[in-house]
């Protein structure tokens, strides 16, 4: 069996850095990203924003939407048309609430989202400062990635289309030229994946789907942006060295992901995955099971429940270290990062 090796940075081509800095002629010195509270979409703007060499100078904003209830069957508004939606039903239930107490005063109780300590991304307010600080700091890099985030980066570039470069992750579906740059995985383009255009009514594809060649403003990727560079893999390799050299190899990681619209989370598939895990132990030296934030309970039980007795077999939510990978096919971030190891 090989031993591991570090990664070694990429050698005899132009990085991702150099390539965009051609882009912007090396004149950005400040980022705000936009993000959408999930990880899976901020950390593909992350990963660009360290690709560019500009991890200290970036200012986290976030679109956020009402959560809990009624709110998840909402998700298909506008985010303004649903914080009014949300806004009047808190109103009608808190009237509703003071009569049936008799007057009592009740508060509504609102699912907290844990996102307090992230500014609300303002499109005039952003625009605004750009504007402002521009003599002093030069034009503003403005990276978002998510559909929520699709209105508030394109109000910018229109607020401020001389004073910020916009850079949309993930396919906005439509007006392209309301960004500088479109960043999409090659499987996310509608007319380089025919299955894909099968989804999407006739009638509607020639405003929503993108045409065929790429936009001049359009980069396509093979898999999604992410953090793990090779100075970020060699860092944790170096940090988990002690502890997983000494394991048996060779050394399997199973990342487990969550339920998405495509891909459901439930009883059979925990077993199913059980199943074919157990069928490979065989052939494994040490065995590691990694859930995300996203992996319902139920599943994580029925795999705890079945392998956690087994020696070979190590249940843990850390980075990975490994041989080889095993990953859940409902996220593209978790494949591309388990791909740049090599």
């Amino acid at each position: 069996m090989r031993p591991n090796r570090l990664p070694e940075q990429p050698v005899g081509r132009r990085s991702r850095a150099e390539v965009f800095e051609g882009v912007i002629n090396g004149a950005i010195k400040r980022v705000v990203v936009i993000g959408n509270g999930f990880s899976g979409a901020e950390s593909q703007c992350i990963g660009l924003v360290r690709a560019l060499g500009l991890s200290g100078c970036h200012s986290l904003y976030r679109v956020t939407r009402p959560r809990g209830g009624i709110n998840e069957w909402l998700h298909w508004l506008p985010v303004s048309l649903h914080k009014k939606v949300n806004y009047i039903i808190r109103q009608i239930y808190s009237r509703f609430q003071m009569e049936a107490k008799g007057n009592e005063v009740v508060p509504f109780s609102v699912q907290k989202t844990g996102l307090s300590n992230v500014l609300e991304a303002d499109a005039k307010q952003i625009a605004m400062m750009a504007c402002d600080t521009f003599d002093k700091d030069g034009p503003l890099l403005v990276v978002a990635s998510g559909r929520d985030t699709i209105p508030v980066a394109s109000s910018i570039k229109r607020l401020a289309p001389e004073n910020v470069f916009v850079v949309q992750i993930q396919h906005p579906r439509s007006q392209l030229n309301r960004f500088d740059l479109v960043i999409t995985p090659r499987h996310d383009y509608y007319p380089l994946t025919p299955h894909a255009q099968k989804q999407i009514p006739w009638f509607l594809r020639r405003w929503i789907t993108p045409r065929e060649p790429p936009d001049r403003c359009v980069v396509l990727t093979v898999g999604a942006l992410h953090q793990a560079d090779s100075p970020a893999l060699r860092s944790a390799a170096s940090v988990w060295h002690y502890d997983l050299s000494s394991l048996p190899k060779p050394l399997l990681v199973v990342n487990i992901g969550g339920p998405t619209r495509s891909c459901q989370y439930g009883v059979d598939l925990a077993k199913q995955l059980t199943a074919m895990l157990q069928n490979v132990l065989w052939s494994c030296g040490s065995l590691r099971i990694s859930f995300s934030r996203r992996t319902p309970e139920k599943v994580s039980k029925i795999l705890l429940k079945e392998l956690s007795a087994n020696p070979k077999v190590y249940i843990w939510v850390g980075e990975a270290w490994a041989d080889a990978f095993v990953i859940t096919a409902d996220s593209v971030s978790m494949l591309s990062e388990a791909c740049t190891t090599g």
